[in-house]
C-alpha cells in the first residue's frame, strides 16, 4: 500500500495547490528546522526569509539588525517579505515579521500561517545556545519582553497553531501536514 502524495491531497479550504505555508513564531521556536522538514514531507521548496535579508545585504542577519534601529529593520524585513512571489514553498520567517501588518497580509495571501508555539523557558534555552542569532530587539528590551509582546500577534495571525515543546521537528511537520490535508492535527 502506498502513501498518497500530500500535494494531491491538500485540503483546498486550507491551502491552494500552488500556495505556500509560512511558519511564524519566536526566535528559537524551530521555524527553520520544522520548515525544512515540512518542505521535505510536502516535496516543496524551503526558504528562510532571514536568509533573503542576508542575501539582500550581503552580511549576517545580526549585522543588518545592528546597523539600524529596530523600526528600520522591521521596515526592511517587511519589504523583503512583500517581494516574495513563491509557489509550493514553505517559508520560515523571522520572529519579528508579525510587527508589520502588510508583511503578514502578504504572507496570508500566499497561504496559511502556522504558529510554532514554544514556551518561554525553552525559547530562552535555545537562544542561549545560539547567541549569534539575529534578533530585532530595542535597547533595554529583554527576550521575555519580546515573547510577551509577540504572543498575541502570533495568535492573531495564525491559521493554525502547533504546540511544539514536546514534538520533534518531524512531529511538528507531520501535525502541519495532517492539518493541511484536512486530517486531525
Amino acid at each position: 500500500m502506498t502513501t498518497p502524495d500530500p500535494i494531491r491531497t491538500l485540503d483546498p479550504a486550507r491551502i491552494a495547490p500552488d500556495g505556500c505555508v509560512s511558519i511564524i513564531g519566536m526566535a528559537g521556536a524551530g521555524k527553520t528546522t520544522v520548515g525544512r522538514e515540512l518542505a521535505l514531507q510536502l516535496g516543496w521548496a524551503h526558504v528562510d526569509t532571514d536568509n533573503l535579508i542576508e542575501a539582500t545585504y550581503g552580511t549576517r542577519l545580526q549585522a543588518v539588525a545592528d546597523s539600524m534601529d529596530k523600526e528600520s529593520f522591521l521596515d526592511v524585513e517587511a519589504g523583503v517579505i512583500r517581494r516574495i512571489g513563491a509557489r509550493r514553498t514553505v517559508l520560515s520567517t523571522g520572529g519579528s515579521v508579525v510587527y508589520r501588518h502588510e508583511a503578514m497580509a502578504h504572507l496570508a495571501a500566499l497561504g496559511p500561517l502556522v504558529y510554532l508555539e514554544v514556551s518561554l523557558p525553552l525559547i530562552l534555552q535555545r537562544i542561549a545556545m545560539n547567541p549569534d542569532r539575529g534578533l530585532a530587539i530595542a535597547p533595554g528590551q529583554t527576550i521575555e519582553d519580546l515573547y510577551n509582546e509577540r504572543i498575541a500577534l502570533y495568535r492573531r495571525y495564525a491559521s493554525f497553531t502547533v504546540a511544539a515543546d514536546a514534538l520533534s521537528p518531524g512531529g511538528c511537520a507531520a501535525r502541519i501536514v495532517a492539518w493541511l490535508t484536512g486530517g486531525e492535527a
